[in-house]
């Protein structure tokens, strides 16, 4: 599938590697329609793209708010043909512990939240816009859609503190796969990308003597990742047919280690 002339419905998508996607997305001729909830970021970055980026305000684990941001896409865009799901959040929280000067389980309610929003979220996004997609007429490869889920390196190597967001991205990593192969007679592909280390909102909070840490720990380039090579890799799986049902590590072969 080819992004010029393009419609591509990204989540999180006002900030860190959904930002980077629309951009780089835009530039190459698509319009996009960006989901988030930081409603400023969001609204400056459709107003710097003249009408080429559209946002809504989206809870991704809403189904009505997911159902209006489809209907949205549409009635601006006349449909959707990709899909980069790049919404979650990321606690750190052991499963026996202090939180907050207090010892004791990890919340069911964060562990919840985490699922909710970068787990179901994901699958909410997904079975809603490939509805949408299986409308779509097939190109000449016979495709009508194109799915990216943002996963994690945590889904394999998760660290301490990272229960509940390694289950949320080892459960996108598990769904890859079948939900590639329900969609197969539709002609809508379904990929998923593991991030490493990046330079996201939440890495960008640490100091500046952590980040340079945590990238030394990067075999190669040791560095932390930048959300535009998170994009670059996105763009190459909408345009490469053949990459269906995947899961690719974008890490400079990074393994996690306990801590």
């Amino acid at each position: 599938m080819q992004l010029k002339n393009a419609i591509a419905f990204i989540t999180g998508g006002a900030s860190g590697l959904g930002e980077a996607t629309a951009r780089l997305f835009v530039e190459a001729g698509a319009n996009a329609v960006i989901l988030d909830l930081n409603e400023a970021a969001g609204t400056a970055l459709e107003e710097s793209f003249d009408g080429k980026i559209k946002f809504i305000k989206t809870d991704v684990s809403s189904e009505t708010e997911v159902k209006t941001a489809v209907d949205f896409a549409i009635a601006q865009f006349g449909k959707i043909d990709i899909v980069v799901n790049c919404a979650g959040v990321a606690p750190a929280r052991k499963i026996v512990g202090k939180s907050e000067g207090i010892y004791g389980p990890h919340s069911f309610e964060l562990f919840e939240k985490t699922i909710r929003t970068n787990l179901i979220g994901t699958f909410n996004v997904m079975r809603l816009a490939a509805f949408a997609m299986e409308q779509n007429s097939p190109n000449e490869e016979g495709e009508r859609g194109v799915i990216i889920n943002t996963a994690s390196v945590a889904a394999y190597d998760g660290q301490m503190g990272q229960v509940a967001y390694a289950a949320s991205k080892g459960g996108i990593v598990s769904m890859t796969l079948p939900v590639a192969r329900d969609l197969a007679k539709s002609g809508i592909r379904v990929m998923a990308i593991a991030p490493g280390l990046f330079e996201t909102p939440l890495m960008m909070g640490l100091p500046e003597e952590a980040r340079v840490s945590l990238g030394q720990q990067i075999p190669f380039p040791s560095r932390l990742g930048r959300p535009s090579e998170y994009a670059l890799l996105a763009k190459s799986i909408v345009e490469n047919p053949m990459l269906n049902g995947e899961v690719i590590r974008l890490d400079g072969a990074i393994r996690m280690g306990p801590r």
